[in-house]
């Protein structure tokens, strides 16, 4: 049986470490790319921002992955910036559902990406996937656009698809936890703001995990969210990353104005608290392999 998936957004951390896990998994892997022929795996031409694909690329695949957007955490949001972040989401989910549109393929499923950040600050209430987006928040504002382009998957080309809302992505390859580790490490860690916004995480591992199910069982349809199934606040994660990596907190928090100056909006990244519910995930039968933030991050640094 082929078993051939399609990755936008593969060269990415999470694209990068999915290829590896699949392919372990009996899988072929192609990436959709601007420049072709660079890595270890094969690859199809593409420029979302142009229009243009390789029109061998869709007819290749028996799934498609679509991870493809600019990351949200590399630079200041300036207003170009904030231009990238969701045009480079939109237009290639759009051209992949302008190419699965015409009938000369064989996808029997689409898998997207999308952001817990569409449900805004929440403070301590828990969220889940029937929860409202926020208003007047733009990573809320990007993700609503951006399912909406993968919702037309579903609609118009009827084929399954699946939405996952991705928390914070544990890796010590990239993502949030290198520069939160790398200040604990240096006896500089400090909870960040208040200390107190929830942050929902999920170990790389488990969110690759997570989408090969989703490939594999027909039952996935609809909107996940993608986080581990214990939400812990900014105070206890920095705690834990310190005693983790046997390190004293040695500062009072950081301030968020401090944060601000800094990151300027940026800063709701980290600010922002979300507490997501994982349930309708665990439901759909999904097990965590990481379910505590202890155990992943011991996974990273147990050597430490």
């Amino acid at each position: 049986m082929s078993r051939k998936v399609l990755i936008t957004g593969g060269t990415g951390m999470i694209g990068t470490r999915l290829a590896e896990m699949l392919i372990d998994g009996g899988y072929e892997v192609a990436l959709l790319s601007r420049t072709p022929g660079s890595g270890r795996f094969r690859s199809f031409r593409w420029d979302p921002t142009a229009g243009i694909i390789d029109e061998a690329a869709v007819p290749y695949a028996d799934f498609i992955v679509n991870l493809a957007g600019s990351s949200v955490s590399d630079g200041k949001w300036t207003q170009e910036r904030k231009r990238e972040i969701l045009s480079s989401r939109l237009a290639g989910t759009q051209l992949v559902a302008r190419e699965l549109a015409k009938q000369n393929h064989h996808v029997q499923a689409f898998i997207s990406a999308s952001a817990i950040g569409i449900y805004g600050d929440r403070d301590d209430q828990v969220v889940t996937e029937e929860t409202p987006p926020a208003a007047d928040d733009f990573l809320a504002e990007v993700c609503q656009q951006w399912e909406a382009a993968a919702q037309g998957v579903a609609t118009h080309d009827h084929i399954r698809t699946a939405i996952f809302r991705i928390g914070i992505v544990l890796s010590p390859e990239g993502g949030a936890l290198v520069p939160l580790a790398r200040t604990v490490k240096m006896m500089a860690g400090a909870p960040l703001g208040s200390g107190k916004q929830y942050m929902s995480w999920i170990h790389l591992d488990d969110l690759c995990r997570l989408f090969m199910q989703a490939l594999e069982q027909p039952q996935w349809q609809g909107t996940y969210n993608a986080v581990a199934p214990n939400p812990v606040t900014n105070q206890e994660f920095t705690e834990t990353l310190a005693e983790v990596l046997h390190r004293p907190l040695v500062l009072p928090k950081v301030p968020e104005f401090g944060l601000k100056l800094v990151m300027g909006e940026m800063s709701e990244i980290v600010l922002a608290s979300q507490r997501v519910s994982a349930e309708k995930t665990l439901q759909q039968g999904f097990r965590f392999e990481f379910p505590q933030l202890r155990g992943a991050l011991e996974s990273f640094y147990s050597e430490e």
